[in-house]
């Protein structure tokens, strides 16, 4: 029996691990990004092919995310944490030594899968571990954890590439996934498993990583023939595998979540949403802002920080708010500040000065850090307890969905008004109309987003 001071110590030790994951995971994501010129200058990429170093990631991670986070349930979210990240640390080791764009997308992909792990068991564990009176409060330091890291990695992101090149944003990586391998050996004691008696559902898991599969890879690549018959073909994938999991007793995705709870299913939606109208966004500025504006990676992430760093100070608050206040209230007008921040940017032009770009990125900022908590929250806190992991697995997956449509929706549209030229001088006029239709696509999705956060109802008793 552990006292109350060693069951402390080994929640200390368990929230920083999460913490630490938490941090490092968009750090690496949002480092990337900065990174996408000197990447494309390195293995000569256009910039469709570089939008494939963040889609590749995504898409293995959205596909992964609902099985792993059912087998988590079962075999033990300590377990799949542990695993997550050994995964994650070698496959980031690869990253860093890739020698060609295709290693490096390969590799990513890989690495997503170690994500997927990740995800699939950190939220999970951390509501599992703390009373439900500190659920809002966990996890506004969770989300905030994450918006740290999005916030540093613009900025040291930027000096680490043009300092030391872009191989030593996954060379760090990989030694701080080292020492949350080491943490979650020696100091998470504990073990969260409480659909352990319930068999896995390969057959439901395979036809979901297929549908998925095929309906994001097909979406990445419209307007083509190909890509709409993968993407219709992964849109019926999906309707087939709902069907499926209706009849099955220990379903992987417990698709009556969704049918007989208004909170997890709107809320989940809200999130698809949010994801998809904003993940785009720095993949985009950061191409703006070096291509266009002929800014080096550091002074790009100088002025890409202001949104992430108003994200962590304002999901702590909102994190903390929701154990008060109606999440579906906090979530709706941080969707709704989040609209008025994309109108803004799609009013950019070839001469936009910095000051009208700080302001735009620190109105998203308190936007998505209103939205942020208090709609995981509201997820998390509408299922049992044995259906955490799949609750956070499933919210995962429409972040990661939604990012992956963002990337999609971006890169489309460069498809077509750039072509796979590289961006050079001659075709800015081109990428800049580019810019402003997916900000335009972007503050539309948002707008409905709003209507579907507002949809969920009131939180009850």
């Amino acid at each position: 029996m552990h006292t109350s001071s060693e069951q402390q110590f080994n929640r200390g030790i368990l929230l920083a691990v999460i913490l630490i994951s938490s941090f490092f995971n968009p750090f690496m994501a949002s480092a990337v990004n900065i990174a996408l010129p000197s990447i494309g200058k390195e293995f000569s990429m256009n910039a469709v092919s570089l939008s494939w170093i963040a889609m590749g990631f995504l898409l293995s991670s959205a596909v992964m995310l609902v099985p792993f986070g059912k087998l988590a349930d079962i075999i033990g979210r300590k377990k799949m944490l542990l695993f997550g990240n050994v995964f994650f640390t070698i496959a980031t080791l690869l990253c860093a030594f890739s020698t060609s764009g295709f290693m490096l997308i390969a590799s990513r992909c890989v690495q997503g899968i170690g994500s997927a792990m990740i995800l699939s068991s950190g939220m999970a564990i951390i509501i599992s571990a703390f009373p439900p009176e500190r659920r809002g409060s966990i996890i506004g330091l969770n989300t905030t954890a994450v918006y740290v890291g999005l916030s540093a990695a613009p900025l040291l992101g930027g000096i680490l590439t043009q300092a030391f090149g872009w191989q030593s944003l996954f060379i760090i990586n990989a030694f701080a996934g080292l020492l949350i391998v080491a943490g979650i050996v020696w100091g998470v004691k504990s073990e969260w498993a409480e659909a352990k008696d319930d068999r896995f559902d390969f057959t439901g898991s395979l036809i979901y990583m297929l549908a998925m599969s095929s309906l994001m890879y097909g979406f990445s690549h419209l307007p083509g023939k190909l890509a709409f018959v993968l993407t219709l073909a992964g849109g019926i994938g999906l309707v087939y595998f709902v069907i499926v999991e209706l009849r099955v007793k220990a379903p992987v995705l417990n698709i009556k979540l969704f049918r007989d709870n208004r909170i997890f299913a709107f809320s989940n939606l809200a999130a698809l949403i949010n994801y998809a109208a904003t993940f785009g966004i720095t993949f985009m500025l950061s191409l703006y802002l070096q291509n266009v504006k002929g800014l080096n990676p550091r002074d790009a992430g100088l002025i890409l920080i202001t949104q992430p760093v108003v994200m962590a100070v304002v999901a702590s608050i909102s994190g903390r708010m929701s154990d008060r206040i109606d999440s579906r209230i906090l979530s709706s007008l941080g969707m709704a500040v989040i609209v008025a921040g994309l109108v803004l940017l799609s009013l950019l032009t070839v001469s936009t000065g910095n000051t009208y770009l700080f302001s735009a990125l620190f109105i998203l900022g308190f936007g998505f850090g209103l939205f942020s908590s208090p709609n995981t929250n509201s997820v998390m806190s509408s299922v049992e307890k044995r259906y955490l992991g799949t609750a956070s697995a499933t919210l995962g997956t429409m972040r990661l969905t939604g990012q992956m449509f963002s990337m999609a929706i971006a890169a489309m549209s460069i498809h077509i008004f750039v072509g796979d030229a590289e961006i050079t001088r001659a075709n800015i006029p081109a990428f800049m109309h580019s810019v402003r239709i997916v900000y335009v696509v972007f503050a539309v999705l948002c707008l409905l987003g709003v209507f579907a956060s507002l949809a969920r109802g009131k939180k009850t008793a």
